[in-house]
Protein backbone atom coordinates (compact mmCIF):
# COMPACT_ATOMS: atom_id res chain seq x y z
CA UNK A 1 0.00 0.00 0.00
CA UNK A 2 2.65 2.55 1.02
CA UNK A 3 4.81 2.01 -2.06
CA UNK A 4 1.90 1.93 -4.50
CA UNK A 5 0.30 5.12 -3.17
CA UNK A 6 3.60 6.96 -2.95
CA UNK A 7 4.30 6.07 -6.58
CA UNK A 8 0.88 7.39 -7.61
CA UNK A 9 1.39 10.68 -5.84
CA UNK A 10 4.41 11.48 -7.99
CA UNK A 11 1.72 12.67 -10.43
CA UNK A 12 0.84 15.49 -8.03
CA UNK A 13 4.36 16.82 -7.41
CA UNK A 14 6.63 15.38 -10.08
CA UNK A 15 4.47 15.67 -13.21
CA UNK A 16 4.04 19.49 -13.17
CA UNK A 17 7.81 19.88 -12.69
CA UNK A 18 8.54 17.52 -15.58
CA UNK A 19 6.06 19.41 -17.78
CA UNK A 20 7.81 22.72 -17.09
CA UNK A 21 11.20 21.25 -18.02
CA UNK A 22 9.99 19.55 -21.21
CA UNK A 23 8.06 22.58 -22.47
CA UNK A 24 11.08 24.84 -22.13
CA UNK A 25 13.63 22.57 -23.85
CA UNK A 26 12.52 22.95 -27.51
CA UNK A 27 12.18 26.25 -29.40
CA UNK A 28 9.29 28.50 -28.42
CA UNK A 29 7.09 27.98 -31.48
CA UNK A 30 7.20 24.21 -31.17
CA UNK A 31 6.62 24.35 -27.41
CA UNK A 32 3.55 26.56 -27.89
CA UNK A 33 1.95 23.84 -30.00
CA UNK A 34 2.34 21.38 -27.12
CA UNK A 35 1.09 23.61 -24.29
CA UNK A 36 -2.65 22.88 -24.33
CA UNK A 37 -2.19 19.14 -24.82
CA UNK A 38 0.44 18.96 -22.09
CA UNK A 39 -1.69 20.93 -19.66
CA UNK A 40 -4.77 18.79 -20.29
CA UNK A 41 -2.68 15.62 -19.93
CA UNK A 42 -1.26 16.71 -16.56
CA UNK A 43 -4.71 17.66 -15.24
CA UNK A 44 -6.44 14.50 -16.45
CA UNK A 45 -3.69 12.31 -14.99
CA UNK A 46 -4.09 14.16 -11.69
CA UNK A 47 -7.85 13.54 -11.67
CA UNK A 48 -7.35 9.85 -12.39
CA UNK A 49 -4.64 9.58 -9.73
CA UNK A 50 -6.89 11.20 -7.13
CA UNK A 51 -9.65 8.66 -7.90
CA UNK A 52 -7.17 5.77 -7.67
CA UNK A 53 -5.87 7.11 -4.34
CA UNK A 54 -9.41 7.12 -2.93
CA UNK A 55 -10.00 3.57 -4.17
CA UNK A 56 -6.74 2.41 -2.55
CA UNK A 57 -7.67 4.04 0.76
CA UNK A 58 -11.07 2.33 0.66
CA UNK A 59 -9.61 -1.04 -0.36
CA UNK A 60 -7.04 -1.03 2.45
CA UNK A 61 -9.47 0.55 4.95
CA UNK A 62 -7.14 3.47 5.66
CA UNK A 63 -8.11 6.98 6.71
CA UNK A 64 -4.84 8.32 5.30
CA UNK A 65 -1.45 7.24 4.04
CA UNK A 66 1.83 9.08 4.65
CA UNK A 67 4.95 8.94 2.50
CA UNK A 68 8.16 10.77 1.71
CA UNK A 69 8.05 12.07 -1.85
CA UNK A 70 11.69 12.29 -2.85
CA UNK A 71 13.74 10.30 -0.40
CA UNK A 72 12.00 7.30 1.10
CA UNK A 73 8.82 5.30 0.70
CA UNK A 74 8.74 4.62 4.45
CA UNK A 75 8.17 7.47 6.85
CA UNK A 76 9.99 7.76 10.16
CA UNK A 77 8.08 9.20 13.10
CA UNK A 78 10.06 12.45 13.14
CA UNK A 79 10.38 12.87 9.35
CA UNK A 80 8.80 15.57 7.22
CA UNK A 81 6.30 13.88 4.96
CA UNK A 82 3.29 14.22 2.70
CA UNK A 83 -0.06 12.56 3.33
CA UNK A 84 -3.19 11.71 1.35
CA UNK A 85 -6.59 11.29 2.96
CA UNK A 86 -10.13 11.54 1.60
CA UNK A 87 -10.33 15.32 1.96
CA UNK A 88 -7.02 15.95 0.21
CA UNK A 89 -7.94 13.46 -2.54
CA UNK A 90 -11.19 15.35 -3.23
CA UNK A 91 -9.24 18.61 -3.36
CA UNK A 92 -6.62 17.14 -5.69
CA UNK A 93 -9.38 15.92 -8.01
CA UNK A 94 -10.96 19.40 -8.01
CA UNK A 95 -7.59 20.99 -8.80
CA UNK A 96 -7.17 18.72 -11.81
CA UNK A 97 -10.77 19.26 -12.96
CA UNK A 98 -10.67 23.06 -12.79
CA UNK A 99 -7.19 23.08 -14.33
CA UNK A 100 -8.49 21.06 -17.28
CA UNK A 101 -11.35 23.54 -17.79
CA UNK A 102 -8.89 26.43 -17.65
CA UNK A 103 -6.66 24.84 -20.29
CA UNK A 104 -9.70 24.10 -22.45
CA UNK A 105 -10.60 27.80 -22.33
CA UNK A 106 -7.00 28.92 -22.90
CA UNK A 107 -6.87 27.49 -26.41
CA UNK A 108 -9.01 30.31 -27.80
CA UNK A 109 -8.35 33.09 -25.29
CA UNK A 110 -4.63 33.34 -24.42
CA UNK A 111 -3.09 31.79 -27.53
CA UNK A 112 -0.50 34.59 -27.89
CA UNK A 113 0.70 34.05 -24.28
CA UNK A 114 0.17 30.33 -24.11
CA UNK A 115 3.71 29.27 -23.07
CA UNK A 116 3.91 31.80 -20.24
CA UNK A 117 0.41 30.82 -19.17
CA UNK A 118 1.23 27.10 -19.17
CA UNK A 119 4.47 27.53 -17.22
CA UNK A 120 2.72 29.52 -14.50
CA UNK A 121 -0.21 27.09 -14.48
CA UNK A 122 2.17 24.22 -13.78
CA UNK A 123 3.69 26.20 -10.90
CA UNK A 124 0.19 26.98 -9.62
CA UNK A 125 -0.81 23.30 -9.80
CA UNK A 126 2.36 22.36 -7.95
CA UNK A 127 1.64 24.91 -5.23
CA UNK A 128 -1.98 23.88 -4.70
CA UNK A 129 -1.11 20.17 -4.75
CA UNK A 130 1.50 20.83 -2.10
CA UNK A 131 -1.07 22.59 0.10
CA UNK A 132 -3.28 19.49 -0.14
CA UNK A 133 -0.46 17.05 0.66
CA UNK A 134 1.62 18.66 3.42
CA UNK A 135 1.12 17.88 7.10
CA UNK A 136 2.45 20.96 8.90
CA UNK A 137 1.61 24.66 8.97
CA UNK A 138 4.99 25.94 7.81
CA UNK A 139 4.86 23.77 4.68
CA UNK A 140 1.34 25.10 4.05
CA UNK A 141 2.83 28.61 4.18
CA UNK A 142 5.60 27.68 1.70
CA UNK A 143 3.19 26.23 -0.87
CA UNK A 144 0.78 29.13 -0.33
CA UNK A 145 3.60 31.45 -1.39
CA UNK A 146 4.27 29.35 -4.49
CA UNK A 147 0.57 29.50 -5.42
CA UNK A 148 0.42 33.22 -4.65
CA UNK A 149 3.36 34.14 -6.88
CA UNK A 150 1.98 32.07 -9.76
CA UNK A 151 -1.50 33.60 -9.33
CA UNK A 152 -0.06 37.15 -9.34
CA UNK A 153 1.82 36.53 -12.58
CA UNK A 154 -1.22 34.92 -14.21
CA UNK A 155 -3.53 37.81 -13.28
CA UNK A 156 -1.03 40.26 -14.79
CA UNK A 157 -0.39 38.03 -17.83
CA UNK A 158 -1.20 40.73 -20.40
CA UNK A 159 0.14 43.66 -18.35
CA UNK A 160 -2.93 45.73 -19.23
CA UNK A 161 -4.13 48.39 -16.73
CA UNK A 162 -7.10 46.36 -15.46
CA UNK A 163 -5.04 43.21 -15.02
CA UNK A 164 -2.17 45.05 -13.34
CA UNK A 165 -4.57 46.73 -10.93
CA UNK A 166 -6.13 43.39 -9.98
CA UNK A 167 -2.69 41.78 -9.66
CA UNK A 168 -1.40 44.61 -7.48
CA UNK A 169 -4.38 44.38 -5.10
CA UNK A 170 -3.94 40.62 -4.97
CA UNK A 171 -0.22 40.99 -4.23
CA UNK A 172 -0.74 43.50 -1.41
CA UNK A 173 -3.54 41.54 0.28
CA UNK A 174 -1.71 38.26 -0.21
CA UNK A 175 1.42 39.72 1.42
CA UNK A 176 -0.65 40.82 4.43
CA UNK A 177 -2.25 37.37 4.63
CA UNK A 178 1.14 35.66 4.43
CA UNK A 179 2.46 37.85 7.24
CA UNK A 180 -0.52 36.92 9.41
CA UNK A 181 -0.12 33.21 8.66
CA UNK A 182 3.62 33.26 9.36
CA UNK A 183 3.10 35.21 12.58
CA UNK A 184 0.33 32.87 13.76
CA UNK A 185 2.46 29.84 12.93
CA UNK A 186 5.39 31.32 14.83
CA UNK A 187 3.26 31.88 17.93
CA UNK A 188 2.00 28.29 17.82
CA UNK A 189 5.57 27.05 17.47
CA UNK A 190 6.59 29.07 20.54
CA UNK A 191 3.85 27.38 22.54
CA UNK A 192 3.98 23.80 21.22
CA UNK A 193 7.49 23.42 19.75
CA UNK A 194 6.06 21.94 16.53
CA UNK A 195 3.78 22.89 13.64
CA UNK A 196 2.88 19.36 12.55
CA UNK A 197 -0.88 18.82 12.53
CA UNK A 198 -0.69 15.52 14.39
CA UNK A 199 1.54 16.97 17.14
CA UNK A 200 -0.69 20.02 17.60
CA UNK A 201 -3.76 17.79 17.88
CA UNK A 202 -2.13 15.43 20.37
CA UNK A 203 -0.82 18.23 22.60
CA UNK A 204 -4.15 20.07 22.54
CA UNK A 205 -6.01 16.91 23.50
CA UNK A 206 -3.56 16.34 26.34
CA UNK A 207 -3.84 19.97 27.45
CA UNK A 208 -0.09 20.44 27.09
CA UNK A 209 0.05 24.23 26.77
CA UNK A 210 0.66 26.90 29.38
CA UNK A 211 -0.28 30.13 27.66
CA UNK A 212 -3.88 30.08 26.30
CA UNK A 213 -3.85 33.81 25.30
CA UNK A 214 -0.88 33.08 23.01
CA UNK A 215 -2.84 30.27 21.36
CA UNK A 216 -5.88 32.53 20.89
CA UNK A 217 -3.70 35.23 19.34
CA UNK A 218 -2.11 32.69 17.00
CA UNK A 219 -5.55 31.47 15.93
CA UNK A 220 -6.69 35.04 15.29
CA UNK A 221 -3.77 35.69 12.92
CA UNK A 222 -4.14 32.33 11.16
CA UNK A 223 -7.90 32.65 10.63
CA UNK A 224 -7.51 36.25 9.39
CA UNK A 225 -4.72 35.22 7.01
CA UNK A 226 -6.65 32.33 5.53
CA UNK A 227 -9.81 34.48 5.29
CA UNK A 228 -7.90 37.04 3.22
CA UNK A 229 -6.56 34.28 0.95
CA UNK A 230 -10.05 32.87 0.35
CA UNK A 231 -11.70 36.28 -0.03
CA UNK A 232 -14.10 36.01 2.90
CA UNK A 233 -15.80 39.23 3.94
CA UNK A 234 -14.63 41.64 5.26
CA UNK A 235 -11.28 40.64 3.74
CA UNK A 236 -12.57 40.41 0.17
CA UNK A 237 -11.29 43.70 -1.29
CA UNK A 238 -8.85 42.13 -3.75
CA UNK A 239 -11.11 39.41 -5.12
CA UNK A 240 -13.58 41.16 -7.49
CA UNK A 241 -10.86 43.25 -9.17
CA UNK A 242 -8.49 40.29 -9.51
CA UNK A 243 -11.12 38.03 -11.05
CA UNK A 244 -12.48 40.73 -13.35
CA UNK A 245 -9.06 41.90 -14.51
CA UNK A 246 -7.53 38.46 -15.01
CA UNK A 247 -7.65 36.65 -18.37
CA UNK A 248 -10.67 34.37 -18.58
CA UNK A 249 -8.83 31.05 -18.04
CA UNK A 250 -7.15 32.55 -14.97
CA UNK A 251 -10.52 33.70 -13.62
CA UNK A 252 -11.69 30.10 -13.91
CA UNK A 253 -8.76 28.96 -11.76
CA UNK A 254 -9.08 31.74 -9.20
CA UNK A 255 -12.78 31.24 -8.57
CA UNK A 256 -12.98 27.51 -9.16
CA UNK A 257 -10.13 26.34 -6.93
CA UNK A 258 -7.36 28.83 -5.98
CA UNK A 259 -9.43 30.71 -3.41
CA UNK A 260 -10.61 27.45 -1.90
CA UNK A 261 -7.18 25.85 -1.67
CA UNK A 262 -5.37 29.00 -0.51
CA UNK A 263 -7.80 29.77 2.28
CA UNK A 264 -10.74 27.45 2.76
CA UNK A 265 -8.85 24.14 2.66
CA UNK A 266 -6.22 25.39 5.10
CA UNK A 267 -9.01 26.67 7.35
CA UNK A 268 -10.65 23.24 7.24
CA UNK A 269 -7.44 21.64 8.46
CA UNK A 270 -7.00 24.24 11.18
CA UNK A 271 -10.58 24.05 12.41
CA UNK A 272 -10.45 20.26 12.33
CA UNK A 273 -7.63 20.41 14.89
CA UNK A 274 -9.03 23.07 17.20
CA UNK A 275 -12.73 22.23 17.12
CA UNK A 276 -11.94 18.66 18.08
CA UNK A 277 -10.40 20.13 21.21
CA UNK A 278 -13.45 22.26 22.14
CA UNK A 279 -12.14 25.66 21.12
CA UNK A 280 -15.68 27.02 20.87
CA UNK A 281 -14.51 30.58 20.20
CA UNK A 282 -13.11 29.32 16.89
CA UNK A 283 -16.50 27.81 16.12
CA UNK A 284 -18.37 31.04 16.82
CA UNK A 285 -15.84 33.23 15.01
CA UNK A 286 -15.94 31.11 11.87
CA UNK A 287 -19.74 30.99 11.96
CA UNK A 288 -19.95 34.80 12.05
CA UNK A 289 -17.36 35.13 9.28
CA UNK A 290 -19.31 32.63 7.17
CA UNK A 291 -22.67 34.37 7.65
CA UNK A 292 -21.14 37.73 6.76
CA UNK A 293 -19.72 36.30 3.54
CA UNK A 294 -22.91 34.44 2.62
CA UNK A 295 -25.29 37.35 3.08
CA UNK A 296 -23.21 40.36 2.00
CA UNK A 297 -21.58 38.48 -0.89
CA UNK A 298 -25.00 37.54 -2.29
CA UNK A 299 -26.42 41.05 -1.80
CA UNK A 300 -23.37 42.63 -3.46
CA UNK A 301 -23.69 40.24 -6.42
CA UNK A 302 -27.23 41.44 -7.11
CA UNK A 303 -26.08 45.01 -7.80
CA UNK A 304 -23.15 44.32 -10.14
CA UNK A 305 -23.09 45.43 -13.78
CA UNK A 306 -20.46 42.97 -15.08
CA UNK A 307 -20.84 39.22 -15.68
CA UNK A 308 -17.47 38.25 -14.19
CA UNK A 309 -17.77 40.66 -11.29
CA UNK A 310 -21.16 39.19 -10.35
CA UNK A 311 -19.60 35.72 -10.34
CA UNK A 312 -16.73 37.01 -8.17
CA UNK A 313 -19.11 38.16 -5.45
CA UNK A 314 -21.01 34.90 -5.86
CA UNK A 315 -17.80 33.06 -5.02
CA UNK A 316 -17.50 35.00 -1.76
CA UNK A 317 -21.02 33.92 -0.80
CA UNK A 318 -20.62 30.27 -1.77
CA UNK A 319 -17.29 29.87 0.01
CA UNK A 320 -19.11 31.21 3.06
CA UNK A 321 -21.34 28.13 2.97
CA UNK A 322 -18.27 25.89 3.07
CA UNK A 323 -16.89 27.74 6.09
CA UNK A 324 -20.32 27.61 7.75
CA UNK A 325 -20.46 23.83 7.34
CA UNK A 326 -17.06 23.20 8.91
CA UNK A 327 -17.76 25.68 11.73
CA UNK A 328 -20.48 23.29 13.00
CA UNK A 329 -17.81 20.90 14.26
CA UNK A 330 -19.91 17.85 13.33
CA UNK A 331 -19.43 15.07 10.81
CA UNK A 332 -22.58 16.10 8.93
CA UNK A 333 -21.42 19.69 8.60
CA UNK A 334 -17.95 18.56 7.54
CA UNK A 335 -19.33 16.21 4.87
CA UNK A 336 -21.61 18.97 3.59
CA UNK A 337 -18.67 21.37 3.42
CA UNK A 338 -16.53 18.91 1.46
CA UNK A 339 -19.39 18.24 -0.97
CA UNK A 340 -19.98 21.96 -1.45
CA UNK A 341 -16.24 22.39 -2.02
CA UNK A 342 -16.58 19.97 -4.94
CA UNK A 343 -19.86 21.47 -6.17
CA UNK A 344 -18.47 25.01 -6.07
CA UNK A 345 -15.52 23.93 -8.20
CA UNK A 346 -17.98 22.44 -10.69
CA UNK A 347 -20.68 25.07 -11.07
CA UNK A 348 -18.41 28.10 -10.73
CA UNK A 349 -16.01 26.70 -13.35
CA UNK A 350 -18.99 26.26 -15.67
CA UNK A 351 -20.09 29.86 -15.21
CA UNK A 352 -16.64 31.35 -15.67
CA UNK A 353 -16.08 29.16 -18.73
CA UNK A 354 -19.28 30.59 -20.20
CA UNK A 355 -18.11 34.09 -19.29
CA UNK A 356 -14.92 33.29 -21.21
CA UNK A 357 -16.98 32.22 -24.23
CA UNK A 358 -19.01 35.43 -24.09
CA UNK A 359 -15.95 37.63 -23.77
CA UNK A 360 -14.21 35.76 -26.58
CA UNK A 361 -17.11 36.62 -28.88
CA UNK A 362 -18.02 40.16 -27.74
CA UNK A 363 -14.74 41.27 -26.09
CA UNK A 364 -16.73 42.44 -23.07
CA UNK A 365 -18.57 41.05 -20.06
CA UNK A 366 -20.36 44.29 -19.12
CA UNK A 367 -24.12 43.88 -19.10
CA UNK A 368 -24.63 46.98 -21.28
CA UNK A 369 -22.83 45.17 -24.11
CA UNK A 370 -24.63 41.85 -23.67
CA UNK A 371 -28.17 40.54 -23.99
CA UNK A 372 -30.18 38.24 -26.23
CA UNK A 373 -27.37 35.68 -26.69
CA UNK A 374 -29.54 32.61 -26.10
CA UNK A 375 -30.15 31.91 -29.80
CA UNK A 376 -26.54 32.47 -30.86
CA UNK A 377 -24.99 30.70 -27.84
CA UNK A 378 -27.46 28.00 -26.73
CA UNK A 379 -24.84 25.80 -25.04
CA UNK A 380 -23.57 28.65 -22.86
CA UNK A 381 -27.15 29.69 -22.04
CA UNK A 382 -28.30 26.18 -21.10
CA UNK A 383 -25.24 25.27 -19.05
CA UNK A 384 -25.41 28.62 -17.23
CA UNK A 385 -28.99 27.83 -16.21
CA UNK A 386 -27.88 24.46 -14.82
CA UNK A 387 -24.91 25.92 -12.95
CA UNK A 388 -26.98 28.84 -11.62
CA UNK A 389 -29.73 26.60 -10.27
CA UNK A 390 -27.13 24.37 -8.64
CA UNK A 391 -25.51 27.43 -7.04
CA UNK A 392 -28.87 28.55 -5.69
CA UNK A 393 -29.35 25.07 -4.16
CA UNK A 394 -32.39 23.96 -6.13
CA UNK A 395 -33.13 20.25 -6.71
CA UNK A 396 -32.29 18.01 -8.44
CA UNK A 397 -28.89 19.61 -8.99
CA UNK A 398 -25.78 18.80 -6.94
CA UNK A 399 -25.70 22.10 -5.08
CA UNK A 400 -29.04 21.29 -3.45
CA UNK A 401 -27.65 18.32 -1.53
CA UNK A 402 -24.51 19.97 -0.17
CA UNK A 403 -26.47 23.03 0.97
CA UNK A 404 -29.13 20.81 2.51
CA UNK A 405 -26.55 18.93 4.60
CA UNK A 406 -24.96 22.21 5.70
CA UNK A 407 -28.32 23.76 6.67
CA UNK A 408 -29.30 20.64 8.65
CA UNK A 409 -25.95 20.61 10.46
CA UNK A 410 -26.28 24.33 11.26
CA UNK A 411 -29.84 23.81 12.52
CA UNK A 412 -28.65 21.04 14.83
CA UNK A 413 -25.64 22.88 16.26
CA UNK A 414 -26.19 26.63 15.93
CA UNK A 415 -29.96 26.96 16.01
CA UNK A 416 -32.87 27.80 13.76
CA UNK A 417 -32.00 31.49 13.36
CA UNK A 418 -28.54 30.91 11.85
CA UNK A 419 -29.91 28.14 9.61
CA UNK A 420 -32.74 30.41 8.46
CA UNK A 421 -30.34 33.23 7.57
CA UNK A 422 -28.20 30.85 5.51
CA UNK A 423 -31.30 29.44 3.82
CA UNK A 424 -32.84 32.83 3.01
CA UNK A 425 -29.56 33.98 1.46
CA UNK A 426 -30.28 31.49 -1.33
CA UNK A 427 -33.11 33.81 -2.41
CA UNK A 428 -30.50 36.47 -3.22
CA UNK A 429 -28.45 33.80 -4.98
CA UNK A 430 -31.41 32.92 -7.18
CA UNK A 431 -32.07 36.64 -7.76
CA UNK A 432 -28.63 37.45 -9.13
CA UNK A 433 -28.54 34.37 -11.35
CA UNK A 434 -31.93 35.24 -12.82
CA UNK A 435 -30.49 38.68 -13.45
CA UNK A 436 -27.42 37.15 -15.14
CA UNK A 437 -29.63 35.06 -17.42
CA UNK A 438 -31.78 38.05 -18.32
CA UNK A 439 -28.89 40.47 -18.89
CA UNK A 440 -26.67 38.05 -20.81
CA UNK A 441 -28.79 35.45 -22.55
CA UNK A 442 -32.56 36.02 -22.44
CA UNK A 443 -32.93 39.80 -22.46
CA UNK A 444 -33.47 42.04 -25.51
CA UNK A 445 -30.98 41.42 -28.27
CA UNK A 446 -28.55 44.27 -28.85
CA UNK A 447 -27.43 45.60 -32.22
CA UNK A 448 -24.08 43.93 -32.80
CA UNK A 449 -22.06 41.97 -35.37
CA UNK A 450 -22.95 38.31 -35.80
CA UNK A 451 -22.18 36.14 -32.76
CA UNK A 452 -21.77 32.38 -32.85
CA UNK A 453 -21.28 29.61 -30.31
CA UNK A 454 -17.59 28.69 -30.07
CA UNK A 455 -17.25 25.00 -30.93
CA UNK A 456 -14.07 24.45 -28.96
CA UNK A 457 -12.85 23.27 -25.58
CA UNK A 458 -14.95 25.81 -23.68
CA UNK A 459 -18.21 24.30 -24.93
CA UNK A 460 -17.01 20.74 -24.25
CA UNK A 461 -15.92 21.67 -20.73
CA UNK A 462 -19.24 23.40 -19.96
CA UNK A 463 -21.24 20.40 -21.16
CA UNK A 464 -19.07 17.93 -19.22
CA UNK A 465 -19.35 19.95 -16.00
CA UNK A 466 -23.11 20.26 -16.43
CA UNK A 467 -23.40 16.50 -16.81
CA UNK A 468 -21.46 16.12 -13.55
CA UNK A 469 -23.75 18.64 -11.83
CA UNK A 470 -26.91 16.85 -12.95
CA UNK A 471 -25.56 13.31 -12.51
CA UNK A 472 -24.15 13.99 -9.06
CA UNK A 473 -27.45 15.54 -8.02
CA UNK A 474 -29.50 12.58 -9.21
CA UNK A 475 -27.14 9.94 -7.82
CA UNK A 476 -26.38 11.66 -4.52
CA UNK A 477 -28.94 9.60 -2.54
CA UNK A 478 -26.90 6.51 -3.48
CA UNK A 479 -23.73 8.18 -2.13
CA UNK A 480 -25.59 9.24 1.00
CA UNK A 481 -26.73 5.67 1.59
CA UNK A 482 -23.15 4.45 1.11
CA UNK A 483 -21.88 6.97 3.67
CA UNK A 484 -24.50 5.81 6.14
CA UNK A 485 -23.65 2.16 5.48
CA UNK A 486 -19.95 2.87 6.14
CA UNK A 487 -20.86 4.62 9.39
CA UNK A 488 -19.63 8.04 8.24
CA UNK A 489 -23.04 9.61 8.86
Amino acid sequence: MSASLATLVYAFIGLPLIAIVLLNLPNRKFAEKLCIGTGLFVCIVQMATAVIAVLLLIEFNKASMSFSQFWDMHVADDAAYFSVDFLSAVCLFCIGMVGAVSFAAAGSTVRDKILNYTNMMMVLLLGMNGIALVTDLFSVYVFLEISGIASFLLIALYRDPVGLEGAFKYLVMSAIASAFILLGSGLLFLEFGSLRFVVLEEMLQAGVYNNPPLVWLALFFLVAGFAIKSGNMPFHGWLPDAQTGAPSPVSIMLSGIVEQMSGTYATMRLIDIFLLNKFTVVNIGMMLLALLSIVLGAIAAVGQTDFKRTLAYSSISQIGYIVLGISCGTVLGYVGAVLHFFNHSTFKSTLFANAAAVKNQLHSTHYDDLGGLQKQMPIAAATSVIAGLSTAGLPPFAGFWSKLLIIIAVWQTQGAFVASVALLASIFTLAYFLRIQHKVFFGPEKQRPAVKEPKDGIAIASIALSVVTIGFGILFPVLLLALQTQGVL
